[in-house]
């Protein structure tokens, strides 16, 4: 028996277990529910289906789907990712776990996301990468600093651990603070994110196949500054992995990728 499991009786005792999103009671122990959500929320919790875009994994309506099963911005331009894999649609359940974990200090919530990450990255339908790299979306070091932790190397931990997979949070560098990209559309937030983020790990990258670990992708602006640095570092493929997917129809919504800090 570990310590935690000695002690999980004590905490629940004083510290009942509840759901992260509505803060309702969770029956169970914390220590086996590991902050997972309540039934009610697990029901609302919003999840990738089809149609949607086989590249972005954008949700789409039957109208919107191209005959080469592309979004509209996928076929204007062809993105250099080779796939998102989204273990949610960003909606109301998953908002409140993504500002939980980013802005409310509750770190421990990575875990159990990036678990259920790892187990919707099959339903995406990629093709599975050969001799994959885990690598994090990073922070600047001065909102590393003022938040104290990056939850995408929390959740990118996670989802590695779960896959059996090679986890290097290092391989890129975010070189300069960007501005929340809130209210900016595609080309602004591309203009903003140029030249930001470059590769300190090119040995690492060269010739393996990435999977790019992200919280949240909107306009794809940030992990697509991610993906031409890992490109250019000699990727083989990139592959995006992000616990929630902003639909189309609500990025004009202050749905940003980086919150206002």
């Amino acid at each position: 028996m570990t310590l935690r499991q000695a002690i999980a009786p004590l905490v629940d005792f004083a510290f009942p277990p509840r759901c992260p999103s509505c803060g309702e009671a969770v029956l169970g122990s914390a220590s086996d529910l590991d902050e997972g959500l309540c039934g009610e929320c697990w029901g609302k919790l919003q999840l990738p289906g089809q149609p949607a875009c086989r590249l972005c994994q954008v949700p789409l309506s039957s109208d919107q789907l191209t005959t080469e099963g592309l979004c509209g911005p996928c076929r204007t331009e062809r993105p250099e990712h080779d796939g998102i894999a989204a273990a949610t649609i960003y909606g109301p359940v998953s908002r409140e776990l993504l500002l939980a974990l980013k802005h409310a200090g509750r770190f421990a919530l990575a875990g159990s996301m990036g678990r259920f990450l790892a187990l919707r990255f099959a339903a995406a339908g990629l093709a599975n990468p050969e001799n994959p790299l885990v690598v994090p979306v990073p922070l600047h070091p001065s909102r590393l600093w003022k938040r104290g932790y990056n939850q995408s190397v929390l959740l990118g931990k996670s989802f590695a651990a779960r896959m059996g997979w090679d986890f290097q949070p290092d391989v890129l560098r975010r070189r300069k603070r960007t501005p929340s990209l809130d209210g900016l559309d595609r080309m602004e937030r591309r203009a903003v994110l140029e030249g930001a983020i470059e590769p300190v790990r090119r040995d690492a990258v060269t010739g393996r196949d990435i999977v790019l670990i992200d919280d949240v992708v909107t306009s794809g602006a940030t992990s697509g500054a991610c993906v031409e640095a890992l490109r250019s570092a000699g990727a083989r493929r990139v592959i995006i992995a992000c616990y929630a997917r902003v639909a189309l129809a609500e990025r004009h919504e202050s749905f940003a990728e980086e919150p206002p800090e």
